[in-house]
């Protein structure tokens, strides 16, 4: 297969698992009525998502070293799929979130394999260009899946949005049937799972890059987890907050294209990463200093900016190391960040405070980044001495 077709079918792959958990938000509010939960307790289900996903990670990418990036695909689609029926028919909250973690668990196919694939294929600044254009194609799952999200809800509650994931999976399983190829370059014993993984928890970079990649997604997947109730608070309609999701893709898809056109310019991965971090800090004080009114949207544009322009770069960058052992270091790298994520998304959705999560999220990406951009100013210091 040619890398444009391929790459199109990357974009659809690595969507899907940001397209579920959008596509779910709208329904937050539904599911807390249908099955008489509270917000906190209905806003689990997406932490849960990020839980179930971790482990998905870990399981899939070390199969993907071992029996192949396609068989390992067509699986985890087929799980996810067979979970979402599984939801469909869920007579209890408890059944509904395990049933959700399944589903997580086999969506995680979608990030690591893909990412893998690509990894197999592309090297270097290529590989970077990559990732921008697949991030700005990841800018446009928010808008789909909030707006269809609120627009399934409004007709069909949440069973509706359940319906459209489980169309979305079969399609993609499909789709992998006929286009997908087998990219694992050589049929090689997988490198020892422990070995690797204690490579890299005393690798300093990777839980750099893992922080990097949690606080961003958590600044995102915070709104989608927690702005329902928010809008609801203020009596705004589920559908304002479906076309919520519509503007700031514009934001984040103005992040990975301007991102992408620095990069081509000759600007550093680290340098951009800073100035999103910064951005992301601005952005949540903006939030936080709104939130008694539906204008606290207008300054989530610049998070979601923040996050177009910073994960290409993390991403791109994060396993430079670790080209003999691809899909279990994707794993275990992705299993850190969303563990991470999922922890905090717990405590953001527990707490309830929009505005001091993106704050929190975006302190903490302005310390990483810039104490790279001080180590990597020594190195070259020390490389011009």
């Amino acid at each position: 297969m040619t890398s444009r077709p391929l790459l199109h079918l990357a974009i659809a792959l690595v969507m899907f698992p940001q397209i579920a958990q959008t596509l779910y938000s709208p329904a937050l509010a539904d599911i807390s009525q249908a099955f008489a939960v509270s917000a906190q307790m209905a806003a689990q289900t997406l932490s849960v998502f990020f839980l179930g996903f971790a482990l998905g990670v870990v399981v899939w990418g070390r199969l993907c070293d071992r029996a192949g990036r396609r068989p390992v695909m067509l699986a985890g689609l087929a799980l996810y799929g067979a979970a979402t029926v599984l939801g469909l028919n869920a007579s209890s909250f408890d059944a509904l979130l395990a049933f959700q973690a399944l589903a997580a668990f086999g969506a995680a196919v979608g990030s690591v394999v893909t990412q893998t694939v690509l990894r197999d294929r592309f090297q270097g600044a290529e590989l970077g260009q990559v990732f921008s254009i697949i991030g700005i194609a990841l800018a446009a799952s928010p808008a789909i899946g909030l707006f269809s999200g609120a627009g399934l809800v409004g007709l069909l509650g949440y069973q509706g949005v359940l319906g459209a994931l489980l169309l979305l999976s079969l399609t993609l399983l499909l789709w992998c049937v006929c286009a997908l190829p087998e990219t694992l370059p050589v049929r090689l014993p997988p490198p020892p799972l422990l070995k690797t993984l204690w490579r890299m928890l005393a690798d300093p970079a990777i839980w750099r890059s893992a922080w990097l990649v949690a606080a961003f997604n958590v600044a995102l997947f915070s709104y989608y987890n927690l702005a329902p109730f928010q809008f609801e608070r203020l009596g705004l309609s589920p559908a304002m907050f479906g076309y919520s999701g519509v503007v700031l893709a514009l934001g984040s898809g103005l992040g990975a294209w301007l991102n992408k056109r620095l990069l081509a310019r000759g600007f550093d991965g680290n340098q951009l990463s800073a100035l999103a971090a910064l951005v992301l800090l601005v952005g949540g004080l903006g939030v936080q200093g709104l939130l008694d009114s539906g204008t606290f949207v207008a300054p989530m544009l610049l998070v979601v900016l923040a996050f177009g322009m910073a994960i290409p770069n993390v991403l791109g960058a994060a396993l430079v190391h670790y080209k003999d052992c691809l899909g279990t270091a994707g794993a275990l790298f992705g299993l850190f960040y969303y563990v991470l994520i999922g922890g905090a998304l717990m405590l953001a959705a527990w707490f309830q405070a929009l505005g001091w999560t993106l704050i929190l999220c975006g302190t903490l990406a302005v310390g990483l980044t810039l104490r790279q951009l001080l180590r990597a100013k020594r190195q070259s210091s020390r490389a011009g001495n």
